[in-house]
């Protein structure tokens, strides 16, 4: 596997959680819970590719903290997609919330 990281002198306008962003970037948006798994999977990470002199693991683990942070950025976004997951996995809704169309269920054969 490949990792390629840049950092361009100018800024790229778009979504500062686009490819490439920085680690404090991804870190900002972070819930606190997921802050701290962050912060302890960057620490390892930079310990790891220090010792091996191997950056690929680190931009791997960048990459994907930067897709929880993108993702999870709207929490009211990420409940609404979760649920609509959830319910598509289940075929249930959840307490409180809106109940499953009934075309969503297969019918009798």
């Amino acid at each position: 596997m490949k990792a390629m990281y840049s950092v361009d002198e100018q800024p790229v306008p778009g979504h500062p959680l686009a490819r490439g962003a920085s680690p404090a970037a991804i870190r900002v948006v972070l819930s606190p819970e997921d802050r701290a798994e962050f912060d302890a999977a960057y620490a390892q990470a930079l310990d790891d590719a220090k010792a091996s002199g191997d950056l690929v693991e680190l931009f791997t683990v960048l990459d994907r903290w930067r897709r929880v942070a993108a993702l999870t950025s709207d929490p009211e976004v990420f409940r609404r997609v979760a649920l609509r997951a959830a319910m598509r996995h289940t075929a249930e809704a959840g307490p409180g919330d809106e109940p499953v169309a009934a075309a969503q269920t297969l019918p009798d054969r």
